[in-house]
């Protein structure tokens, strides 16, 4: 996609705006990007898991219940980090 926006206060106003292109674009960059979810402190191997992440409203995470146990996680205010390989390498 080009010329979406002309320049950079256009695109912020966009994403401020809430406009369907900006949806559209972060759901085009997300595909074929696998993320990590970490929940600290890491003292087995499913404290830190893949997923391929999928585009939701608000700020929280959206977690299947069903991967809850191996991260611990019980919903009263847990914190988790999100790490994005970026190189090849590291996503396979």
């Amino acid at each position: 996609r080009q010329h979406v926006a002309s320049n950079i206060g256009i695109a912020k106003s966009q994403i401020r705006e809430k406009e369907p292109i900006v949806w559209e674009i972060l759901q085009e960059v997300m595909r074929g990007h696998p993320v990590l979810l970490n929940r600290a402190p890491t003292l087995h191997r499913l404290g830190i898991q893949a997923f391929q992440p999928i585009l939701v409203e608000g700020r929280a995470i959206c977690l299947h219940p069903l991967v809850c146990k191996g991260f611990n996680a019980d919903f009263d205010g847990d914190q988790m980090a999100v790490h994005v390989p970026l190189s090849l390498e590291a996503q396979a």
